[in-house]
């Protein structure tokens, strides 16, 4: 490691703590990456094609980096970001990079900052902070790179050590990549999750011609209620065919329901007949994460939800630009209320396994942690997006552990398109935990053989547990 990343990064600054915290991360730094939700591109692992230069490789793809760089002015359309309705956009990725480089400084004291020193010292060997001076020269760096064999995409996969990958596609797809990837013999392990939310959320755009895709994929009537419950069954059972062992649902709230069948079928008739009644909207999509549960009961694959972001926030960039492009941002959540009725329903079923995410830090000591801290079905999903930083975790920890223990919790996931930056997250995220641990271990409330068997439970066994892997 060079000097961009420090060998102690994140560690204590007290020495007794700190080298417990260094032991402790000694043993689980080179552990194999599981990595059971994300969303890098199936299609890298399916061709194995060289990536593109470092701009489309490292900036174009992040909404992480080019929502700072937007929020200082800096256009998208000058960092390459594509337009829906294709006018022009920069294509030099030089020029991009150089701009990129110029404000570079907008990062310092951001997690981003940390995963782009740690990709550029680790992996493509650059000792020089990023600066407009050294810009040319960290993209010559990148890009000689970028073509060697040992830069493609499966090459990668296996240097990162990553043990599964999972990506995550829409109700309606092929899954075309990873039909290839499974004939083409490669032994890398990338499965698929389901993500249904263009054919549950009656507010997403085509939602009815969705429904009638459905019908067709599926050769299931989705014009009713039983068909199209049906059509769902069929699309869970082709993603576990290719690897899936989770669904993935991205809903404003956290809000669930639990209709008796009469009560649901007739909610459905009048949504799939276009209702524009926002209540029956709303209460549509809550009385779906209830039968998405039931079905996990059945299949197995565990549910994950994600909710409590307002999705592209400004209307005129999602016009301009289309979904994640930044405009995500977090909004207050209630789990206590908004997830009683799944819980009524299945929520003490200990072979169901619900992951719960959350934007609302708010939420995890009042809510989120005494419901995990109870029912059998609940686990708790890492700190997320917005708080997948170091202070992220280290408050997720402070504030849950005290009530829901490390077991019910599930490890760490990078939930990332940038798949350079997968081994970055994993060590922040082993750090700040290593630290963790370290801290109660010198407070005398946990043995240090403890806190070495936690250390490799929440760096491993916790997620491959959790998802079934």
């Amino acid at each position: 490691m060079s000097m961009l990343i420090d060998p102690d990064l994140l560690f204590p600054a007290e020495e007794r703590t700190r080298s417990i915290a260094r032991k402790l991360y000694a043993e689980v730094k080179g552990l194999p990456i599981v990595s059971p939700h994300g969303h890098t591109d199936p299609s890298w692992f399916a061709l194995n094609e060289p990536f593109p230069d470092p701009a489309r490789l490292l900036i174009v793809p992040d909404h992480y980096i080019f929502r700072m760089l937007f929020s200082q002015g800096v256009r998208l359309e000058d960092l390459g970001v594509p337009t829906l309705d294709g006018s022009p956009v920069e294509t030099d990725g030089r020029k991009i990079w150089r701009r990129f480089a110029e404000n570079y400084h907008l990062f310092r004291g951001t997690p981003t900052r940390i995963w782009l020193d740690y990709v550029f010292s680790d992996l493509f060997g650059i000792s020089e902070p990023l600066t407009a001076k050294t810009a040319d020269a960290h993209y010559d760096t990148i890009a000689e790179h970028l073509q060697r064999d040992d830069y493609r995409p499966r090459a990668l996969f296996e240097r990162f050590n990553i043990e599964a990958i999972a990506t995550t596609e829409g109700a309606l797809d092929d899954l075309k990549w990873h039909a290839m990837i499974r004939d083409s013999g490669w032994k890398g392990r990338v499965m698929t999750a389901y993500r249904p939310d263009s054919v549950v959320d009656p507010d997403f755009e085509n939602f009815g011609e969705n429904l009638d895709r459905l019908g067709e994929i599926t050769g299931c009537d989705t014009g009713n209620w039983r068909g199209y419950l049906d059509s769902h069954r069929s699309r869970r059972a082709f993603f576990k065919s290719f690897g899936a062992t989770s669904t993935d649902h991205g809903h404003a709230t956290a809000e669930t329901a639990n209709l008796s069948d009469a009560a649901a079928e007739e909610l459905f008739n009048r949504i799939r007949s276009g209702s524009e009644d926002e209540r029956e909207r709303r209460l549509f999509r809550a009385q779906m994460l209830t039968e998405m549960a039931k079905m996990s009961l059945d299949d197995g694959l565990v549910l994950q939800i994600h909710p409590g972001s307002w999705r592209n926030h400004s209307p005129s960039m999602l016009k301009k630009f289309g979904r994640d492009k930044g405009f995500d941002i977090p909004t207050r959540t209630d789990y206590v209320t908004a997830l009683k009725p799944l819980l009524d329903a299945v929520g003490t079923e200990p072979e169901l396994t619900v992951i719960v995410f959350t934007l609302d830090e708010t939420s995890y000591a009042r809510e989120l942690a005494p419901l995990a801290g109870v029912y059998p079905a609940l686990r708790l999903g890492p700190a997320w997006w917005f708080h997948d930083s170091p202070e992220g975790m280290r408050r997720f920890r402070e504030m849950t552990t005290e009530t829901a223990g490390f077991y019910n919790t599930v490890g760490f996931n990078d939930d990332t398109r940038a798949f350079p930056s997968i081994p970055a997250r994993h060590d922040v995220a082993r750090r700040v935990d290593c630290a963790f641990l370290a801290r109660l271990v010198s407070e005398h409330r946990l043995r240090e053989d403890e806190a070495h068997e936690l250390a490799q439970d929440l760096a491993y066994t916790l997620a491959k547990k959790a998802y079934r892997l």
